[in-house]
């Protein structure tokens, strides 16, 4: 099966949340604000694939949702790390680029799906 666009997004956004992690973690960053990192940018993709074989359309969306709410957290650690002076501006922006692409798709394929529910 080939991988969708929104699939491929959210693994490579969660593989950079690791490296960015792993970095963070070898200049003694706050263990905590890591660790929130980690387990939301993460769960973003986690849940897009498990999504994949979802109990029907509300399983579907719900985890489509979980994923949403997991990338706005994500933005905000990733903010926070930014204006605590643990990541560049540069740095941020590309990982906030990439929130705000997952973002948008996930708004249109849950709003796609819910239309799609109503007529059937």
């Amino acid at each position: 099966m080939n991988d969708s666009i929104l699939r491929t997004k959210s693994k490579e956004f969660a593989k950079n949340t690791v490296f960015l992690c792993r970095r963070l973690k070898e200049n003694r960053v706050e263990s905590v604000l890591i660790n929130q990192l980690l387990r939301c940018g993460t769960s973003v993709g986690a849940n897009i694939y498990e999504a994949q074989y979802a109990q029907g359309a509300r399983d579907f969306i719900s985890k489509f949702e979980i994923a949403l709410k997991e990338c706005n957290e994500s933005e905000y650690w990733l903010m926070l790390l930014f204006e605590t002076n643990s990541i560049s501006k540069e740095e941020f922006q590309r990982f906030q680029i990439q929130c705000v692409e997952i973002r948008r798709m996930l708004v249109s394929s849950v709003k796609t799906i819910k239309e799609r529910a109503k007529t059937v």
